[in-house]
């Protein structure tokens, strides 16, 4: 038998150093926090086999401080394509066991490198964040390295989707590049994402706060809305970034995947038509009216709790991705506010570039009046509710469940600010504000005349709301396209996308001004 020749023998050497990245000790300290290793997570990530490496023998430069660097094969990230589901993906891993997965500029080349390539293909990038942020022994080149990958989540935005699962510390100016991208999931108790840290604030404000309460998973969900997912744990959130890419095209110029749908798409759930109280005080659950009228199990909430007031997320109806805006009635009436804006905005705009058509139950007082909310700027956030919606060109269609109130019925996808289609239910109610306020601007004097106030104030709500809250005086006006039965809301709006699938629109203009 053949001697092996020595050059492949130092090849294979030089693999699995690239495999051992910090090294044992230092896998071993990875795996006793809970965490996996970034080359476990990308194994996990990908379809079995299907990962190939992209420049794994790159090595830092000398630092500038020492003139020495703790030089590692890859530079601490790991870059590659393979398949995801079946589809090209591509995505970098950084790697905690290499100098704390810090950034560095050859480390930031290989990010960038591989965006480009995304870009140039055509699939998505994902982004498995595990850093304690920019290489300092690097000086201004580790700034350039960083400037490099913001760079591209910038220009790539809206051109494919862009992932990032934050599984460890992501600090600083880090932070801005999952800002960027289209969807953020965090594991609890393991990441945090902050831009100055607990003992900066304490030197500077003479604030305690430790890692999970200043930036950890349940602060950026519930608290700055920055967050849209998070896991128990790495697999966990691995699991979720691949579920969520079934329901993305591969980029802006690609529908997302269609899969034949198990449940019957005529199906008909008896139990809506019961749904809304026939007492307009009443809240229900517009989680459950959402369930069952999309494909079984297939919908995601994003952000869910976040501004817990609208609801947003992935489904799939009739086989077909969508995207959902809806108010919960059960949380503060579904009124609209700052938060809740901006949620609703950025879903929407989210659902635009990437060709998702979106369906909006609609059942909102309006905006949440206050001293507090006009103060810091409601109005402008409305307005990104309104923008988002009047310039999006995929399918529009509302359903107005309920109550759809003054400007929170315009903004939501109503008919003339460009909505597609509008269907309304029985217990619709269209109107500039609800029947007590609208009855006591009208009719004050009226009512301070009358012998008994409350009663005359009761008897004139009762008429306005039989006279103006009815879903048939909006469609006599041509606001609404049809009344319907709630049962009858899957197959409506099946049929509906199908007739709208072809749907096409092409603004001349380079971009308008978002009301930021």
């Amino acid at each position: 038998m053949p001697e092996e020749d020595p050059r492949i023998l130092e090849l294979r050497a030089m693999r699995e150093k690239v495999r051992l990245a910090g090294g044992e000790e230092r896998i071993a300290r990875q795996h006793a926090r809970g965490k996996l290793t970034a080359r476990e997570r990308i194994e996990l990530l990908f379809d079995p086999g299907t990962f190939h490496e992209l420049e794994p023998y790159v090595q830092q430069r000398d630092d500038v401080l020492t003139g020495q660097a703790d030089k590692t094969y890859g530079d601490g990230v790991i870059t590659g394509f393979g398949q995801i589901g079946g589809r090209v993906v591509y995505a970098y891993a950084q790697d905690f066991t290499v100098q704390g997965g810090s950034l560095g500029e050859m480390h930031g080349h290989k990010i960038a490198r591989v965006m480009d390539l995304a870009a140039a293909a055509g699939a998505p990038i994902v982004g498995l964040i595990d850093s304690g942020g920019a290489r300092i022994q690097e000086g201004v080149r580790s700034l350039g390295g960083y400037a490099q990958v913001f760079l591209r989540n910038a220009r790539y935005s809206g051109v494919i989707p862009q992932i990032s699962l934050i599984m460890g510390p992501c600090a600083g100016g880090a932070s801005y590049s999952p800002a960027v991208t289209d969807l953020i999931i965090m594991v609890e108790k393991q990441s945090y994402m902050f831009l100055t840290g607990p003992d900066v604030i304490k030197a500077v404000t003479g604030e305690v706060v430790d890692f999970e309460t200043l930036g950890g998973a349940d602060v950026h969900l519930g608290i700055s809305g920055l967050a849209h997912l998070k896991a128990a744990h790495d697999q966990e959130a691995i699991a979720l970034c691949r579920r969520v890419l079934s329901y993305l095209p591969a980029n802006s110029l690609e529908n997302p995947p269609y899969v034949p749908p198990e449940d019957d798409p005529n199906r008909m759930d008896e139990a809506l038509n019961s749904m809304v109280p026939l007492d307009p005080t009443v809240p229900y659950s517009m989680h459950e009216v959402i369930a069952r009228i999309v494909d079984h199990g297939t919908f995601i909430e994003l952000q869910p709790t976040f501004a817990q007031n609208a609801i947003i997320g992935l489904a799939r109806l009739g086989g077909n991705v969508i995207g959902i805006v809806a108010q919960e009635p059960a949380v503060m009436a579904g009124v609209l506010d700052i938060d809740s804006s901006d949620k609703i905005a950025r879903f929407v705009r989210f659902c635009d570039a990437f060709n998702i058509p979106l369906i909006t139950f609609v059942d909102s007082p309006g905006f949440l009046p206050g001293t507090d909310q006009e103060h810091r700027g409601v109005i402008r956030h409305g307005a990104k509710v309104l923008y988002a919606y009047s310039v999006a060109t995929v399918p529009k269609i509302s359903v107005i469940t309920r109550k759809a109130y003054g400007g929170a019925y315009v903004v939501l996808s109503s008919k003339f600010m460009g909505g597609d289609l509008a269907f309304a239910w029985p217990s619709a109610e269209i109107a500039v504000m609800g029947p007590e306020g609208a009855v006591n601007i009208l009719f004050r004097k009226q009512i301070e005349s009358a012998d008994d106030p409350a009663q005359e104030r009761a008897r004139l709500v009762e008429e306005y709301r039989q006279r103006f809250l009815t879903p048939y005086a909006a469609a006599s006006a041509g606001y609404v396209d049809d009344v319907i039965e709630p049962r009858e809301t899957r197959p409506k709006l099946i049929a509906a996308l199908q007739a709208l699938r072809e749907k096409s629109t092409s603004p001349l203009r380079k971009h308008g001004n978002l009301p930021l």
